[in-house]
């Protein structure tokens, strides 16, 4: 009986030794071909199976394989598939091209389309599907919505002496139009708003040493695109507090899983994103996930579970159509109801705006949001996919949810905004942040806000705790530029719209405006997280600070940003700026550029440049 005993071990083990010597561990690092940038969220598959492992933020995997696996497949979204032998290596990296192809392909008809059409159930949500599973459908029309953007003009220092507006952290302006760019298209006007491209980077302004969340950097030089003016350059840093410190999370992921979601640069993308977050995540943190389609519904209650999390996400399918409201009444219910006093509490809604069930007008969504934000609940807001982009839309409804809203082109996007900005994303340090500038009549003739066109208060709303403004998250950086056209300009081509005098009072400088050197003075208004009165702070711009050489990367790369804006909007303010003066500004402020973005952005300069026949190719 023993030696029957011994035989069975001697086998198990025998057994046990012979599987182990069949499998090895495989590692190794994904990146693009081009810019050999990592790539996080690759799929990597051994082939004819379903086993696999996922690259993490910084493109690195690792695959148990046996020897009788052969080949390995990488596939991402937006780039071509590739396989790889297996061979005697335990190191395997790849580098994956992009794959210029269009995202969705149609069988175009004379009569229209063809589309396959799903049914069944998105992630526990019932979808109704159309009676026949391949039915015809009209031709693909762009309904994408803009919101119409009037630049602003130049205004008489001696009768508009004040400038007033919120701050803009938003940044999906500059990823929507290098998604336009790279598709081979100019971008609409309306899409290019100035101060969300110039916010889009990183600049490196001083972190706050006081007891302000944040520091106030100001420079003036002359305007590059108008020798004659000059041009002020305001920049604020929030405090970067490390993630170990940052307060607990309540996050609700909002998913929009409508069958307007099905293209892979919508769903697919939206997927990968949020894992690269959830790999982001403490122990602390919880997550749950709404989802809407034909109605909405909870597919993960609060959890601090990833892999909980991971397994809701990867279930998620499209198909329906699209009742946004339902889903915002819902993922609000959901964070009231494990409210973190003094955390981060927070929707994240990821869609491509396209709401047609129930509460679906702007107006109508915008007073639904503005009465959940009083709950202490911030909103994100994630857009993506073309066609039916409701940009718009979904820039005003994060503005009136405490938020920040993003355009999410493609999976690098996705990981500058869930992982390099982690913090910025999630974590509010300071609310209704607002600057006003009093121009000196004495030193300046008129000036002119860049940008901000949609963020502009009336001079009475400064000081009203009552009234909304931006928000700015841990880490961020807000960058704003005003024209000046100086008071002894005497060469300038500055137009100015004439005002009539004023009938029953006159505008006079006292003796102090003109005895004095200052420029301007900058005030800035904002609240705590958890704040209802607001903290002032301001300081002073002087004729002496007006640089004539050493100008910082800082102020050279944002002027270059405005100026590139400027010519995509063909703006009458562009004065005598090129797309080589752009280049060379946006070389000479490339600076460190650790995150390659300031590089990306000259080929996107030199694309449009080949591009844009409006303009002088000088």
């Amino acid at each position: 009986m023993k030696k029957h005993i011994y035989l069975l071990v001697f086998s198990f083990l025998l057994t046990a030794c012979t599987t182990l010597a069949q499998t090895r561990t495989i590692t190794g690092q994904v990146t693009d071909a081009a810019t050999a940038q990592p790539l996080p969220g690759v799929a990597v598959t051994i082939k004819g199976t379903n086993k696999g492992a996922a690259t993490d933020a910084a493109g690195n995997y690792k695959l148990l394989v046996a020897d009788s696996d052969k080949t390995l497949t990488f596939r991402y979204i937006g780039y071509k598939s590739k396989d790889v032998t297996i061979k005697k290596d335990s190191v395997i990296n790849v580098a994956l091209e992009v794959d210029n192809r269009k995202l969705e392909e149609v069988i175009v008809t004379a009569q229209g389309r063809r589309s396959r059409i799903l049914e069944g159930k998105v992630a526990g949500v019932a979808v109704m599907a159309d009676q026949e599973s391949f039915s015809y459908a009209p031709p693909v029309l762009n309904t994408a919505e803009y919101q119409n953007i009037q630049e602003s003009i130049f205004l008489e220092a001696k009768k508009n002496p004040l400038s007033t507006f919120s701050i803009d952290v938003d940044n999906a302006s500059y990823s929507n139009v290098r998604r336009f760019i790279n598709d081979g298209q100019l971008p609409p006007a309306d899409a290019v708003r100035i101060e969300e491209m110039i916010n889009y980077f990183d600049y490196d302004y001083p972190q706050p040493t006081k007891e302000h969340p944040f520091s106030v950097t100001t420079e003036l030089a002359a305007c590059p695109w108008n020798k004659e003016n000059l041009l002020l350059h305001i920049g604020l840093q929030g405090k970067e507090i490390p993630t170990d410190n940052l307060p607990a999370s309540n996050i609700v992921f909002l998913i929009d899983v409508s069958g307007s979601m099905m293209m892979d640069d919508k769903l697919p993308l939206v997927k990968s994103g949020f894992k690269m977050l959830v790999d982001q995540l403490r122990p602390q943190d919880k997550v749950a996930i709404v989802v809407y389609a034909g109605a909405a519904g909870l597919v993960l209650p609060s959890t601090n579970k990833k892999a909980e999390m991971l397994a809701a996400i990867e279930a998620l399918e499209a198909g329906g159509s699209t009742a946004g409201a339902a889903g915002i009444n819902l993922a609000y219910k959901e964070a009231e109801k494990h409210f973190i006093k003094g955390g981060n509490n927070r929707v994240i809604l990821a869609t491509d705006g396209d709401f047609n069930v129930g509460v679906s007008s702007s107006g109508e969504l915008e007073r639904l949001i503005e009465k959940k934000r009083e709950t202490g609940v911030f909103l994100t807001v994630l857009g993506f996919g073309t066609g039916n982009l409701k940009d718009s839309r979904m820039e005003q409804l994060a503005n009136k949810g405490n938020g920040n809203y993003a355009y999410i082109d493609n999976i690098l996007e996705a990981k500058k905004v869930f992982v390099n900005e982690f913090g910025g994303t999630l974590f509010t340090i300071a609310k209704d942040v607002k600057l006003q500038l009093e121009f000196n009549p004495a030193h300046v003739k008129a000036y002119r806000l860049i940008g901000y066109e949609n963020r502009a208060l009336q001079n009475e709303d400064f000081n009203n705790d009552q009234r909304d403004a931006g928000d700015m998250g841990s880490g961020h950086s807000v960058t704003a530029l005003y024209e000046i056209v100086p008071a002894d300009a005497k060469n300038s081509k500055t137009e100015l719209q004439k005002v009539d005098d004023l009938k029953y009072q006159e505008t006079k400088l006292n003796t102090k405006a003109a005895a004095t050197n200052e420029l301007l003075t900058l005030k800035l208004r904002y609240k705590e997280p958890a704040g209802n009165q607001s903290k002032l702070l301001q300081t002073i711009v002087t004729t002496q600070t007006i640089a004539s050489e050493k100008l910082s990367d800082n102020y050279k790369f944002s002027a270059a940003v405005a100026a590139y804006g400027m010519l995509l909007r063909d703006s009458k303010f562009k004065g005598s700026a090129t797309y080589n003066q752009v280049l060379e500004l946006a070389q000479q402020g490339r600076g460190k550029d650790k995150d390659g973005n300031r590089g990306e952005f000259v080929k996107l300069v030199q694309a449009v440049q080949l591009m844009d026949t409006r303009v002088s190719k000088k």
